[in-house]
């Protein structure tokens, strides 16, 4: 089993910054590739990031390119998801999940989840 916990969201105006965390315990963290998910209502839960188990390798979903970055620190069991430029769209619950299936965008294949933080951006 792993443990997963998030945080660090928070509200925030347009064009602002947010770092999230996540945070891992239980199992030895570094083999699995995280990756980082958002769900806003009434809407589906969607791929934002993912990051390979060495953090040689990130992945992000079109619409944070350039704006977002995933790293990890394997030695503190963390991994973060610096938000920049900021946008009301990307209001949503944001969660972290745990995959050793390789990086992938498809939720189902995350074996373990957090519980969520909560992001909202003001416009």
């Amino acid at each position: 089993q792993v443990q997963l916990v998030e945080s660090g969201g928070g509200l925030v105006q347009a064009g602002g910054s947010l770092r999230l965390s996540c945070a891992a315990s239980g199992r030895t963290f570094s083999p699995y590739v995280i990756g980082w998910f958002r769900q806003a209502p009434g809407k589906e839960r969607e791929f934002i990031a993912a990051i390979n188990w060495d953090g040689s390798s990130t992945y992000y979903t079109n619409s944070v390119k350039g704006r977002f970055t995933i790293s990890r620190d394997n030695a503190k069991n963390m991994v973060y998801l610096q938000m920049n430029s900021l946008k009301p769209e990307d209001t949503a619950v944001y969660y972290c999940a745990a995959t050793r299936n390789g990086p992938t965008q498809k939720a189902p294949l995350y074996d373990y989840w957090g519980q969520g933080t909560q992001v909202t951006v003001s416009s």
